[in-house]
């Protein structure tokens, strides 16, 4: 297969997923869609390779991610990522549920070596499935490599459409409540008074050219790579902080200093492209779920999913009951344990673009939904899951 039909079958299965939820206003989720295309086409039709035969695998997909994430961080400004605590305690508290549960009714059901090795995986993280996978395969049990693998890559079924159904109900709450205080005026210009102060004056728009904007967004995110290094090796001695964390910190600094613009790959032309690369590599983890595999381990997969959610849907319900969030938001927060970053932010974007076609309310909506689901991802997937897989692979 050649590498320019390789990415039009690409495209085109993301195209379907986009043209089905378009149809049903985000009640069926593009990303939903699109894993199901990808599962089905690497079983029946699909190269094993087409993703890589398409150019869109490891290492471009890495470049995407930190562009992505530095990107995300000018989206926000500090005062918005400090008042994000709470989120951070709603996507901690659903790391613990779905380990509670699954270590006290996973253990009495399914066993205690299937509720060990399924617990990581389930938490979002590729690096935790991996550390499972590995552990597993070095105490001689085939099966349990294979579930911890096919965990994370099963999980975002579940996920997915429940995050849509919840986000709907959560941007149809904010609508409401937009609608009636009549703030929009005030708030499109404190947002736009923001913007214009910062210590780094804006570049005259003739220099801002495309290649001027990429490289300021490169520049903050090697900074943010260079800075991730330093605290894992001089600092912690080992690999603590993820440089997806990082570079969103550092974009949300670079922003409201102005080193880089806001949404700078937008302004370059570029988004579209970055994320439809990030996700050809996500959706490539498919090629892994083959029939037999899913035979093979179908019952304590399903086990481990079904109550590793319910715990994490429990704890998150009462932690963002007692830190007075809105449950439909403090569930899709949880969530985010199931699939991360970018699949949290294709899925909000859909749901808010399905509820309002006004620049303000879209606005409104973005605000106050795109930083908790981002900071809620980046919590369990990128931080709680490698640190939860490094413990448990010790446990068998």
């Amino acid at each position: 297969m050649s590498v320019i039909l390789s990415l039009l079958i690409v495209i085109v299965a993301m195209s379907i997923g986009d043209i089905i939820s378009i149809k049903t206003k985000a009640f069926i989720p593009s990303v939903f869609v699109t894993a199901v295309v990808f599962l089905i086409g690497f079983w029946y039709i699909f190269p094993q390779d087409m993703i890589s035969k398409a150019t869109l695998g490891m290492p471009v997909a890495l470049m995407a991610m930190y562009l992505l994430v530095t990107h995300m961080g000018t989206l926000m400004n500090v005062r918005e990522l400090m008042a994000q605590w709470r989120t951070v305690l709603i996507s901690l508290a659903d790391v613990i549920g779905i380990i509670l549960l699954l270590m006290t009714v996973g253990v009495a059901v399914l066993g205690r070596e299937t509720a060990i090795v399924g617990a990581p995986p389930l938490t979002g993280g590729i690096v935790a499935a991996i550390i499972m996978k590995d552990a597993a395969t070095a105490m001689g049990n085939d099966n349990l490599a294979v579930l911890a693998i096919l965990v994370y890559v099963v999980q975002g079924f579940v996920g997915y459409p429940l995050t849509a159904i919840l986000l709907k109900k959560e941007g149809k709450r904010l609508l409401e409540e937009f609608r009636v205080t009549g703030i929009r005026n005030e708030k499109v210009q404190e947002t736009k008074k923001e913007e214009r102060k910062t210590l780094i004056p804006p570049l005259p728009e003739k220099y801002n050219t495309t290649y001027i904007i990429l490289a300021r967004l490169a520049f903050v995110a090697w900074l943010s790579d260079i800075f991730t290094k330093f605290l894992n090796t001089q600092v912690f001695g080992s690999s603590v902080v993820s440089p997806l964390v990082t570079c969103l910190v550092f974009g949300v600094i670079a922003a409201e200093i102005g080193l880089v613009d806001r949404q700078p790959l937008n302004k370059a032309n570029a988004f579209g492209w970055m994320m439809t690369v990030l996700m050809a590599f996500i959706f490539e983890g498919l090629n892994k779920a083959t029939p037999q595999m899913l035979i093979q381990v179908a019952v304590p997969l399903i086990g481990v999913i079904v109550i590793g959610v319910i715990g994490l849907l429990i704890l998150a319900f009462i932690v963002g009951k007692i830190l007075k969030e809105s449950s439909f938001m403090s569930l899709p927060i949880a969530l985010n344990a199931l699939y991360g970053f970018p699949p949290n932010f294709i899925l909000t974007n859909e749901v808010i673009n399905s509820l309002s076609e006004d620049k303000e309310e879209i606005k409104y909506l973005t605000d106050n939904m795109l930083p908790k689901m981002l900071i809620g991802g980046f919590t369990s997937v990128t931080i709680a899951s490698v640190l939860i897989g490094g413990i448990f692979s010790k446990m068998l």
